[in-house]
C-alpha cells in the first residue's frame, strides 16, 4: 500500500492535457449506442463502438450501474429590481431523506448554491407558478451559510396538495454541466438521463450510462451478463475543480450511496468480474470494502461511524479479504432487519489506490486535472492514462459528458 504522504503529494498538474472546446461534445449522438468506444485491455487499445460492449464483456460478468435520476435542481427567481437569483438545490436538509423530501407538501429545506447572491440582501424570494391548473406561490428564504452553500427554506401553498417534486417539475431546470458552455435545452430533459434512471436525487448525471439503450441492455441479458443497480446521488462537487497544487490539499465531496443487500450478496458470489458503469458506481462499490472494514472492528457502528472518509484507503491497514468485508455488511443489515445499506462516502481514488471489487469499468473522457481522471489513472496505471487520452485525441473521440466512452478491463 502506498504511503499516505506519497498520495497526498501527487501534483494535479501531472494530470493535465490540452482539451480544445471543439472537442467537447455539446450534445449526444442521436443514436447513443453508436458512439465511439476506446477498448483498453491488458495495455492494448482498440477503437470499437459502444453497441459492442455486451460482446466485449465476459459472459459471466456482473454489470453494476447507478440508477439515480437527475432532478430539475436549478430554480430561477426574478426580483422586482429585475435581478435574477439562481438557486441550485444540492442535497436535502429537512427532511434529510431524498424520497421523503420530494413528497413533502408545503415546506422543506435544502442545502443550495446561490447565484448572484449579492443581489439577495434580505427577505424571501417569491414567484407564482402553475401546477396542474392551480396557481401556487413559492417562497425561498435564505438561512445559515455553510461554506459556499446556503440552507434555503422553500414554502408553498400546502392546501394545493402539490409536492416539492411537483414544484421542481413545474419551474426547475435540468442542471447540465457548466463546461458545456451553453444553456439548458428542452432535449436535455431526456438526453441527460440514463434509460434506467428512476431514483430521484442527482444534480448531475452518471454520464457513462448515457450510452446505454434498451437494445444494448437486452443484448447483455441475452449473453448471460448479470445486471444489478445501485444508487449514488451525484452532487455538484463532481464538477469541483482541484485548485490546490497537491491533491492532499483538495477536499473531496460527500455523496449519498445506497446498495441493496441482494447486490452485495451477488458480488460475494459473482462467478466472473464485476464491471462498474461510471465513476459513481466505482466509488460506491469500492467504498463497500472500507465499510466492511469498519464493521470488522466495530460491528455495532452507527451511521456516522460508517462514513468512508477521503483518506481511509491509504491510512487503514487492509487486513481482511474483500469477501469478509462484504459479508460484514450483509450481517450488519441482517442484524438491523434492513434490505439496503445506506450511507455516505468521501472516498478519493488516486494512483496508489488498490481496487478491491471493480475489475472493469465503463466511463467517459474526463476533464483535465480532475479527481475523475485520478480515478482512471489509479485503475489503468499512472503511466497508461495519458496514452489512452492521446489516442482518443488523435482519433477524433468526443470528450466529457455527452462524448464518447471507454471500456477499461484489468488483465
Amino acid at each position: 500500500m502506498a504511503l499516505i504522504d506519497d498520495i497526498r503529494a501527487l501534483r494535479i498538474a501531472d494530470y493535465d492535457y490540452p482539451l480544445p472546446d471543439e472537442r467537447i461534445a455539446k450534445h449526444p449522438l442521436t443514436q447513443r449506442e453508436q458512439c465511439k468506444l476506446l477498448y483498453y485491455k491488458g495495455g492494448e487499445i482498440e477503437e470499437r463502438k459502444f453497441w459492442e460492449v455486451p460482446a466485449l464483456l465476459p459472459a459471466n460478468a456482473t454489470l453494476i450501474y447507478n440508477n439515480t435520476r437527475v432532478i430539475n435542481a436549478r430554480l430561477r427567481f426574478r426580483k422586482e429590481t429585475g435581478s435574477t437569483i439562481e438557486i441550485f438545490c444540492l442535497e436535502p436538509v429537512l427532511p434529510r431523506d431524498y424520497e421523503q423530501i420530494f413528497q413533502t407538501t408545503g415546506h422543506c429545506v435544502w442545502q443550495c448554491l446561490v447565484g448572484n447572491s449579492k443581489r439577495w440582501k434580505q427577505g424571501a424570494l417569491t414567484q407564482t407558478i402553475t401546477i396542474e391548473g392551480h396557481e401556487v406561490t413559492l417562497a425561498a428564504t435564505r438561512g445559515e451559510q455553510r461554506g459556499n452553500a446556503w440552507e434555503i427554506a422553500f414554502d408553498w401553498d400546502e392546501a394545493a396538495g402539490c409536492t416539492f417534486a411537483d414544484v421542481l417539475d413545474a419551474i426547475g431546470e435540468i442542471p447540465i454541466p457548466p463546461y458545456l458552455n451553453r444553456g439548458t435545452e428542452e432535449s436535455d430533459s431526456t438526453d441527460y438521463q440514463t434509460v434506467y434512471s428512476h431514483i430521484d436525487g442527482s444534480v448531475a448525471a452518471p454520464t457513462a450510462g448515457l450510452h446505454f439503450t434498451d437494445e444494448v441492455l437486452a443484448e447483455c441479458d441475452r449473453r448471460g451478463i448479470t445486471r444489478r443497480e445501485i444508487t449514488l446521488h451525484v452532487g455538484a462537487g463532481t464538477f469541483q475543480p482541484v485548485k490546490s497544487e497537491h491533491i492532499g490539499d483538495h477536499p473531496m465531496h460527500y455523496e449519498f450511496i445506497s446498495v441493496p443487500r441482494s447486490v452485495i450478496q451477488d458480488i460475494i458470489s459473482a462467478p466472473g468480474p464485476v464491471i462498474a458503469v461510471g465513476t459513481t458506481s466505482v466509488r460506491t462499490l469500492e467504498s463497500l470494502y472500507y465499510i466492511g472494514q469498519i464493521l470488522e472492528e466495530n460491528p455495532d457502528a452507527d451511521e456516522e461511524a460508517l462514513t468512508v472518509t477521503q483518506w481511509m484507503p491509504y491510512t487503514t491497514p487492509c487486513e481482511i479479504s474483500t469477501r469478509k468485508a462484504l459479508q460484514n455488511i450483509v450481517d450488519y443489515l441482517d442484524r438491523h432487519h434492513a434490505d439496503t445499506y445506506m450511507g455516505s462516502t468521501q472516498l478519493m481514488i488516486a494512483p496508489g489506490f488498490e481496487y478491491r471489487i471493480v475489475s472493469g469499468m465503463i466511463t467517459n473522457f474526463h476533464q483535465p486535472q480532475s479527481t475523475l481522471l485520478l480515478l482512471v489513472a489509479a485503475f489503468v496505471g499512472q503511466d497508461k492514462w495519458r496514452g489512452m487520452y492521446d489516442y482518443a485525441m488523435a482519433h477524433d473521440f468526443r470528450f466529457l459528458s455527452y462524448g464518447d466512452a471507454q471500456l477499461l478491463m484489468r488483465r
